[in-house]
């Protein structure tokens, strides 16, 4: 994996603490106040994170039955719903149904992006698998 993604991994799971000891600092302060400042933050972190993330696995796809997809969109998906979930034990927390289509929507705009990519790039992934 590549040092950027490595990188920004470390830094969404450095927001993520933060979140889970109920730090309240500036940069969070500011999300709240902007509109739909935390779902634009849960679209984007987590966009960005399975763009790098394809990027630095060379966009390796992964077949799930029919359907290939790529193996950092498949890392990044798992993670989110782990971590959306996990907040639910959490007393600084809350599990929220709409970051988790914030979470989605980012991914998914993101993984078209990383298809975009991929097929200018000469590698041409089959994102559904030929009917047999």
């Amino acid at each position: 994996m590549s040092v950027l993604a490595l990188a920004f991994f470390a830094f969404v799971l450095w927001v993520i603490y933060l979140a889970n000891i109920g730090n309240n600092n500036v940069v969070f302060q500011w999300v709240a106040q902007t509109p739909y400042g935390d779902k634009l933050g849960h679209l984007f972190i987590f966009g960005f994170l399975t763009l790098i993330t394809n990027a630095s696995l060379k966009f390796k796809t992964v077949s799930l039955g029919r359907v290939n997809t790529y193996l950092g969109t498949l890392l990044v998906s798992v993670f989110v719903l782990a971590e959306e979930f996990s907040q639910g034990f959490l007393p600084t927390r809350s599990m929220d149904i709409q970051d988790v289509i914030a979470d989605a929507i980012g991914i998914i705009i993101f993984t078209a992006i990383s298809h975009i990519i991929a097929v200018r790039t000469r590698r041409q992934p089959a994102l559904i698998a030929d009917e047999a």
